[in-house]
C-alpha cells in the first residue's frame, strides 16, 4: 500500500453502512489491511456474533494519522494495520486500550505489544524478488545494505513511499544505527529505480525491467495468483544471517481507548486471533502467515521457520517516524 508523508485522509474511503441501526450492536473498524484479507473475516464474525462491522479503509499510516487527529473523539472502535510501527505510535500517544490477557495470550509475546495495547494478527517477511535471467542466485547480496553499492546501479527497484518500506529502514536503523541507515538510503537514491508500490516493483522484476526489487514476500504470491504460475519469471530470495532486509512485519489490531463499544470490540479482536479467524487467514489468498501457533499457513507458502528472517523486536522497530523522516531527507518524496 502507498504511503505519502503528507497523506490526507481520503473522504471517499468512508464505508459505515454496516453500522446503521441503533438496535443492532455494531463497531467501527479502521482497516489498514488488505480488503482481500479482512472481508472474509468480517463476514464470518458478523455471522457468528450478530455484531455489525462498519469500515473505513485506507493505508494504515493514513488511518493512524487520522486517529491522532481525532484523538478521544475518534469514531473508531478497532484499528487494524499492516505494520507494527503505527500501533507503537498510537500506544505512545495513549490512544489505545489495554487488551484482556485472554486475548494477548493467544499469540506469542514477540508478536504483541509489551504494554498490552495491541496484538499481532498476521506476519509477512521482506525480501528480494529477482529475475534469474538477469542475475543468478549466487550473485545476490548477503545484506540489503549491499544494494547501495555502485555495482547495483540500474539493477534495483524500490518503493520508498509504500508503507511497507519504512519498517525495512527501521530494521536497518535498529541493527546498524542511524548513520549507516542514512548512508544506505543515500546510496539507494543513486542506484535504485523508484516505483509507486510493492505491486509495481514485483511486476517490473517479473517482466524483466529490473534485476531485483525489495518487497514483502506476499506480493510475489499475489502476482502469481493473478497471472498464473506459467507467467512467473521471477523468484524470491531471503537475506541470510538475520539481515535487516528480511525483517518480519507484524500486522496487528488494537482497541481505541475512546471506544464506546468495548465489549463488542474485544469480541472482534478475539475473533481475529482465535482459531476461526486465523484459519481464514491461512485459507485466504493474501499469503500472510497466521500469527497463532499451530495454525498452518496457506499451503503455497513455505513454513515460516524455514525462511531466513531477522529477529528484531517490535519495540526495537519503534514508531517509524525516524525511518519516514530519513526517507524524505534522502530525497524520496
Amino acid at each position: 500500500m502507498r504511503w505519502r508523508a503528507s497523506a490526507a485522509f481520503a473522504a471517499g474511503v468512508l464505508l459505515l453502512a454496516g453500522c446503521a441501526g441503533a438496535s443492532k450492536p455494531s463497531i467501527v473498524l479502521y482497516n489498514g489491511q488488505h480488503p482481500e484479507l479482512t472481508s472474509a473475516i468480517i463476514s464470518a464474525f458478523q455471522r457468528a456474533s450478530g455484531i455489525s462491522v462498519g469500515e473505513r479503509t485506507n493505508d494504515g499510516v493514513v488511518l493512524a494519522d487520522q486517529i491522532l487527529q481525532e484523538g478521544g473523539s475518534s469514531p473508531a472502535d478497532v484499528y487494524l494495520t499492516e505494520n507494527s510501527p503505527e500501533l507503537v505510535s498510537l500506544t505512545e500517544h495513549g490512544l489505545l486500550a489495554r487488551l484482556p490477557r485472554s486475548i494477548l495470550d493467544q499469540v506469542p509475546a514477540a508478536d504483541r505489544s509489551t504494554e498490552g495495547t495491541w496484538v499481532g494478527v498476521a506476519l509477512r517477511v521482506s525480501c528480494l524478488v529477482y529475475d534469474p535471467a538477469l542475475i543468478s542466485r549466487s550473485q545476490l547480496p548477503s545484506s540489503i545494505l549491499d544494494l547501495a553499492a555502485p555495482r547495483w546501479k540500474g539493477k534495483v527497484a524500490i518503493a520508498p513511499l509504500d508503507s511497507d518500506f519504512p519498517p525495512v529502514v527501521g530494521a536497518v536503523i535498529a541493527t546498524r544505527g542511524t548513520k549507516a541507515a542514512a548512508s544506505w538510503l543515500a546510496g539507494l537514491k543513486r542506484t535504485a529505480a523508484v516505483y509507486e508500490d510493492d505491486e509495481s516493483v514485483v511486476a517490473a522484476v517479473n517482466r524483466g525491467d529490473e534485476a531485483v526489487g525489495v518487497i514483502n514476500q506476499y506480493y510475489w504470491y499475489r502476482l502469481r495468483r493473478e497471472i498464473g504460475a506459467g507467467a512467473m519469471h521471477s523468484a524470491l530470495y531471503y537475506f541470510p544471517n538475520g539481515d535487516a532486509g528480511s525483517v518480519v512485519n507484524v500486522s496487528g489490531a488494537a482497541i481505541l481507548a475512546s471506544s464506546r463499544h468495548r465489549g463488542e470490540a474485544e469480541r472482534f479482536v478475539a475473533f481475529l486471533v482465535g482459531p476461526a479467524g486465523q484459519r481464514l487467514i491461512s485459507q485466504g489468498d493474501d499469503y500472510e502467515y497466521p500469527v497463532r501457533p499451530g495454525v498452518a499457513p496457506n499451503p503455497q507458502l513455505p513454513a515460516f521457520a524455514s525462511i531466513p528472517h531477522a529477529n528484531i523486536s517490535v519495540s526495537a522497530l519503534g514508531n517509524d517516524l525516524p525511518a519516514r523522516e530519513m526517507i524524505i531527507r534522502a530525497g524520496f518524496s
